[in-house]
C-alpha cells in the first residue's frame, strides 16, 4: 500500500512538470537585446527588400538629377536628357567656357582695336611734337627724284624754254624722271597745301622752318595731305606725265625752293 502511494504521488509530479515545460515552450531560450539602430539583421529577406528599394531610390534621385542638368557624371557633359529631348536647358560646360572665352576674346579684339587706334593718333602727335621745323642755311635738302637738271634755277638772266620756245627767268630746278618714279620730302616738313596749276601741275607746297619752303610740281597720286608732318624722305607722291608747258622738255618734277616767298637755288642746299 505504502510503494502504491508513492507511485501515485511521482506520477502526478510528472504530469505537472510535463505540463509547465508545455507553456514554456513558445519562448525562445535565449536572451532577447534590443537593436535600436537595427545593427543585428533580422529577417534577411525584409533587409534585402528595404536594401533594394534604398539602391533603387537613390539611382532613380542620381539619374533624375542627371536628366535635368544638375549633376555631371565625368564632368564634360551636363544636361543630357535635355540636349535629347531638344529642350535646351542642358549646358555643356566646355561649351560655355568656349563661349565666354570667345565673348572675352571678342572684347579683347574691340579693346585692342580701340588701343591700336588711340597709339596711331599718339603716333602721329608723337611726329608732330617731334618733328622741330628749324632749317638753317647750313642744313642740306635731299634730291625728291635722283636725274638731270633740264632746265635750271636761274633768276638772274633769262633762260630758253623749248616747249615755249622763249627766254624767261626760271625759279626753279627742273629734274628729269620717269613716269611713276616715287617722289621724297626733301626735308623735314609740314605740307602747307596740296594743290594743282595749269603750268605745273599736281603740286606740294612744304614748310621747312625759318620761312623756308619748298614745291614739288607734275606730280599724281599724292598720298599726304594739308598740315600733316612728313620726314626727309617720306614718300610725297609720284611722277606724272609733263604737263603742255614742259611737252618737250619731257617728263620731270618741279622743284622750287624759297627763303621767305623768295625764290633761291635748291642746288646751294641739295647733297
Amino acid at each position: 500500500m505504502l510503494v502504491l502511494g508513492l507511485l501515485t504521488i511521482v506520477a502526478a509530479a510528472g504530469a505537472v512538470r510535463i505540463q509547465k515545460g508545455r507553456e514554456n515552450i513558445g519562448e525562445s531560450p535565449y536572451l532577447e537585446i534590443e537593436d535600436p539602430d537595427h545593427v543585428i539583421a533580422g529577417d534577411s529577406n525584409a533587409g534585402a527588400e528595404s536594401g533594394g528599394d534604398t539602391l533603387a531610390g537613390e539611382l532613380a534621385a542620381s539619374g533624375d538629377e542627371a536628366g535635368n542638368g544638375e549633376l555631371a557624371g565625368d564632368g564634360t557633359a551636363v544636361g543630357l536628357a535635355d540636349n535629347k529631348n531638344g529642350a535646351g536647358t542642358g549646358a555643356d560646360p566646355g561649351n560655355f567656357a568656349g563661349e565666354i572665352s570667345m565673348d572675352t576674346g571678342l572684347a579683347d579684339a574691340s579693346d585692342s582695336a580701340l588701343t591700336g587706334d588711340h597709339s596711331m593718333a599718339e603716333a602721329g602727335a608723337a611726329v608732330s611734337e617731334s618733328l622741330v621745323l628749324d632749317f638753317a642755311d647750313t642744313d642740306k635738302l635731299s634730291w625728291p627724284v635722283t636725274g638731270n637738271i633740264v632746265l635750271g634755277y636761274c633768276m638772274d638772266t633769262t633762260t630758253y624754254f623749248p616747249t615755249l620756245d622763249q627766254y624767261k627767268v626760271n625759279p626753279a630746278n627742273v629734274i628729269q624722271s620717269e613716269v611713276s618714279t616715287p617722289v621724297s620730302a626733301p626735308a623735314d616738313a609740314r605740307v602747307v597745301s596740296v594743290g594743282t596749276n595749269e603750268e605745273i601741275g599736281n603740286y606740294v607746297d612744304l614748310d621747312l622752318g625759318n620761312g623756308y619752303t619748298a614745291v614739288c610740281g607734275q606730280l599724281k597720286e599724292i598720298p599726304v595731305v594739308e598740315n600733316e608732318y612728313v620726314r626727309q624722305g617720306d614718300l610725297l607722291g609720284y611722277v606724272a606725265e609733263p604737263t603742255k608747258y614742259y611737252a618737250v622738255e619731257g617728263t620731270n618734277v618741279f622743284f622750287e625752293f624759297l627763303k621767305d616767298g623768295v625764290p633761291v637755288d635748291a642746288l646751294d642746299f641739295l647733297e
